[in-house]
């Protein structure tokens, strides 16, 4: 007997083991434009055209091969997709008098109609879950690390706390991993909710459900190998111990935020989370991925490079106009700009990116968005460490002169970074002559403000204290002890200037109260005991009335009939406290 095998059947594998098992005997015939179909794919990269070839070699040894036909022309590759190539192998079996193996149905239905005896094998039903690389896998398993030549490891344990660990004393084969990767891709072909993300030559990427398996061959890798990660827990953004301002931020308008940490801290996780919240806030949230792993609600559309460019996805986003789209991940110059780009539309963005710091999240965008643009880009980084919010930025645009310059003529646009908690700021970026510089700002003024407060209070009972920068501080001191802290001839804020290595400026301290008020048969008195013989300035909350002196008694005496009476009367009818401001 005769057999011609087509190219569904080369890259399933299966004729090879219909031998072995002694389901057919005789010659096997191999069309040449089978072998043309897959050089072509394995040029491409394409996993299935490596598998062909590998399957041809097997038969080779099993059975005795003949190759026959011609290779497609020009026009024979043409119209392909009409049926060309497949009608050249029918061809042959026809010529042949050989029995067609296919397991394409349209091939099978063709060959038969025309009097060809022909074989049909059905494919086989592969499911995710029933595939080998799923039995390296237990519930507390992060990633699975499979190389040709070396036993097989796995990563462990709870996000920040994994561990590798040996699963057999047995090394990996070749042909065990290709047997692997064969039906993971086969998995992925056949499965709703998988997909082939990326197929290079010697490289493949699939999204098999929730695990995102890189296989990788020659002459990419030395030895083939296959890294299977998945997410060991899918968390919600109550998990993370987020305040509820940070969660404010998030929806009282679109913003441009980078979730930033290093590889395997749970970045795309807790980007998963956002987008859920940001759902079930009446958002609307797209993904830009590749691959595509985030695990998101089935609501989220998750999008991947239309025509292997990011670009052309975000220019169908714009017309899909989300409120949100998550960018996972930016890694090269033209995934930066993509971002800005959409941001400056007008979309949300949150951005996924690798960073050793939180403050390099933020570097990685110098020279690849234009620098007076960032803050209206990301105004909000985010940085995961082991699984936690370890640390949150929020970025704002000034001009002043920088941190550790003195003169006013340097003053310049700075970006300012600041920790979101404290607001204190933590770095300063700007332009010294043609460089960029990140410049951390050393200690808060916070701190210099405690320093202050330290030296003043050895002079004076009651002040207070405003830092303006590094170099100088406001300090203020109510007016009878202004004379004790500037000292005879200004000694004394000499010396305390000289202790601090700052500029001390004095000023009047003045001091707001709540009063009482009282109403009497002509007036309103109000009661400010203890400021006898004072100026006082009346508000009501934030609100000035009018200014009046307190009499001996500690009162301020108001006629009803006047203006200052009937602005008091106004006051107490709102409900609004009074206060006076000596």
């Amino acid at each position: 007997m005769k057999y011609v095998a087509d190219t569904s059947v080369l890259i399933d594998g299966r004729i090879s083991q219909m031998i072995e098992r002694g389901e057919i005997e005789g010659d096997i015939i191999i069309p040449e434009a089978a072998i043309a179909e897959l050089e072509a794919q394995a040029n491409r990269g394409k996993m299935s055209g490596f598998q062909g070839l590998e399957e041809v070699k097997r038969i080779k040894e099993l059975a005795n091969v003949e190759f026959k036909g011609v290779r497609p022309t020009i026009e024979h590759i043409k119209l392909a997709k009409g049926g060309e190539i497949d009608n050249l192998i029918r061809k042959i079996a026809e010529e042949e008098k050989a029995i067609l193996i296919t397991s394409d149905r349209v091939q099978y239905s063709v060959a038969v109609s025309r009097g060809i005896d022909a074989i049909y094998l059905k494919q086989e039903r592969v499911r995710p879950e029933e595939t080998m690389i799923m039995r390296f896998f237990t519930p507390d398993t992060s990633s699975v690390h499979l190389r040709e030549g070396v036993k097989p490891y796995a990563k462990k344990g709870k996000v920040g706390e994994l561990k590798l660990v040996e699963l057999r004393s047995e090394p990996m084969s070749a042909e065990e991993l290709h047997r692997i990767a064969h039906e993971i891709v086969e998995a992925a072909r056949q499965d709703e909710e998988s997909s082939i993300e990326i197929e290079r030559r010697g490289a493949t990427v699939v999204q098999l459900r929730d695990l995102r398996i890189a296989i990788a061959d020659r002459p990419f890798a030395d030895r083939m190998e296959i890294t299977a990660v998945r997410p060991v827990a899918r968390l919600s953004i109550e998990d993370y111990a987020m305040s509820d301002d940070l969660k404010k931020r998030f929806i009282e308008k679109q913003r441009g935020i980078l979730i930033a940490g290093p590889p395997g801290a749970g970045k795309s996780t807790f980007a998963a989370s956002i987008a859920d919240f940001l759902m079930e806030h009446n958002f609307l949230v797209k993904t830009m991925e590749s691959p595509r792993d985030l695990m998101t609600r089935d609501e989220i559309t998750q999008y991947a490079p239309l025509e292997g460019d990011m670009c052309l996805t975000a220019d169908i986003l714009l017309l899909v106009r989300p409120d949100y789209t998550i960018y996972d991940e930016l890694r090269r110059s033209r995934d930066f700009q993509v971002f800005a780009d959409m941001r400056l539309a007008g979309v949300g963005m949150i951005g996924v990116t690798h960073a050793t710091r939180a403050i390099d999240a933020v570097q990685r965008m110098i020279g690849r968005v234009e620098l007076g643009v960032i803050p209206q880009v990301v105004d909000t980084v985010i940085f995961i460490d082991a699984g936690k919010i370890a640390k949150i930025y929020e970025l704002k645009f000034t001009v002043k002169v920088p941190h550790g310059m003195f003169e006013a003529d340097l003053a310049r646009p700075v970006i300012e970074v600041s920790d979101f908690e404290t607001k204190n700021v933590e770095y300063e970026i700007y332009t010294y002559g043609e460089q960029v510089v990140v410049m951390p700002v050393s200690g808060s003024f916070e701190d210099v403000k405690a320093k202050v407060e330290d030296v003043i209070r050895s002079y004076v009972s009651r002040f207070d204290v405003e830092v303006i920068n590094e170099r100088r501080a406001v300090v203020k001191v109510r007016p009878d002890e202004i004379a004790s802290i500037v000292g005879r001839r200004g000694k004394t804020i000499k010396k305390i200037e000289d202790i601090l290595g700052m500029k001390i400026d004095i000023q009047p301290l003045t001091e707001r109260v709540e009063v009482n008020v009282e109403e009497a048969n002509k007036h309103y008195i109000l009661h400010a005991e203890g400021f006898e013989g004072k100026k006082a300035s009346v508000y009501a909350g934030n609100e000035y009335l009018f200014t009046a002196s307190v009499g001996s008694r500690g009162v301020i005496k108001v006629r009803k009939s006047k203006d200052a009476g009937k602005a008091i009367k106004l006051a107490l009818a709102r409900g609004e406290k009074v206060y006076i401001e000596c």
